[in-house]
Formats: C-alpha cells, structure tokens, sequence
C-alpha cells in the first residue's frame, strides 16, 4: 500500500496507488488505480488479469482503449450515446486478443455531469451537442489526457493502437509523445435516441462512423 501511505497533493503529478483483481461477468481484470489531483481525477488501467502489466519487452503496439466516464449511460442506462456499449465492447476485445483500458472520470467531454444535464435539457429544445455547449459558455472539448501519458511510461508502453473514432483523441496522446502507430474503429449501431448525436459527432467532430446514415 506505499502508494497510499506516500500519497501527496502536489500538483501535476499521477501516482500509482494501488490494484486487485476485479472478477466481472466478463472475466477477470487487474484494476490499477492511479491518482491526478491536479486534474481531479483517480485513472484506471483495466488489463486482463492474465496478462502482464510490465510491456517493457514488447515491441509490438499495445491494444488501448482510452475511455472517458459516462455516468448517465454506464449506470443509468441511457441511451442517447453509445459509450456503454463502447467500454463493454473494448473490455471483450481486450479479453480476448490482449492490451488495456484506461478508464478516466470526464464526463460530459470533460466539462462535468451537471453541465452535461444542463446540455441535454438545451438538447431537447432542439440543439445539437455542439451548440449545447457554446450556449452555456462550454467548451465543446475539455478533456485532458496527460495521466495516459503516465500510466503508459508506468507500465512501459511503448506505442500504441488505439481503439477509438474520434481524431481528437489521436491528436491529443501524440502531442504527449505518445507513439499512436495505428486506429481500430468500435462501430455501434445507433438508435432513435442517440443517432443525432452521433451525427452531430460525425459531421462536427470528424468521428470516424460509417456505419451512420448520409
């Protein structure tokens, strides 16, 4: 438990706590807790628990998905978004063929859950995502990935092939210095609550989904 015992507030700095092995109805996962008190934010490594944490001899990429919390969809059900059906979809890849999720509280693209209430009431006014935000003063993308960074050079990662649709993401680890040699798309199929939201991702966010209607 050092990680725990030395635990400071000094500033810009994730540490690594602590981890166990979650069993799940998946399989089991080895859950790493990290802290970042600067961003407000306890990140975890979620790795299948019958594959090393120590990448170091790896010269392959690693398998990531980088995930970003969705309370009203991975606890409540929603279904205005697919990011459950995302995390759950990425936990089964990992299972079966190797590699990581890391797991980070933004919600809402980073600008918090009540925020992003505040935006769904404006949504059903007739707004897409986007404009929600400029509305209330928001920005439209406020997540910060610097404890990827950390996590990745903890465990000796050194590059990646990212589960992800969304560009900004890609963007925003290279510019960490983290070595992004390739993308694998995670295509879930829209449905009448979420499929604006999803074209408004598309259309104004550049993600990568061809499965949605031109």
């Amino acid at each position: 438990m050092k990680g725990i015992l030395n635990y400071t507030k000094e500033k810009n700095i994730t540490m690594f706590v602590s981890e166990t092995i979650l069993p799940t109805k998946q399989c089991k996962f080895r859950i790493r807790a990290y802290r970042c008190d600067s961003l407000d934010m306890e990140p975890l490594a979620i790795i299948p628990a019958n594959f090393k944490t120590d990448f170091g001899d790896i010269l392959e990429p690693i398998t990531i998905r980088v995930h970003d919390k969705c309370m009203t969809s991975e606890v409540l059900g929603s279904l205005k978004c697919d990011c459950r059906e995302q995390l759950f979809n990425s936990m089964s890849y990992i299972q079966n063929n190797g590699g990581m999720i890391i797991y980070l509280q933004q919600e809402g693209r980073g600008i918090g859950l009540a925020n992003k209430i505040a935006a769904y009431n404006l949504q059903e006014k007739g707004v897409d995502t986007v404009e929600a935000n400029k509305i209330l003063g928001l920005p439209i993308e406020a997540r910060r990935y610097e404890p990827v960074k950390f996590i990745l050079d903890y465990l000796k990662v050194r590059k990646v092939s990212l589960i992800t649709n969304n560009p900004f993401k890609i963007t925003s680890l290279e510019k960490l210095g983290i070595i992004v040699s390739s993308r694998k798309s995670i295509i879930i199929k829209s449905n009448k609550y979420s499929s604006k939201y999803l074209e408004c991702k598309r259309d104004c966010m550049g993600h990568y989904l061809p499965n949605l209607p031109k």
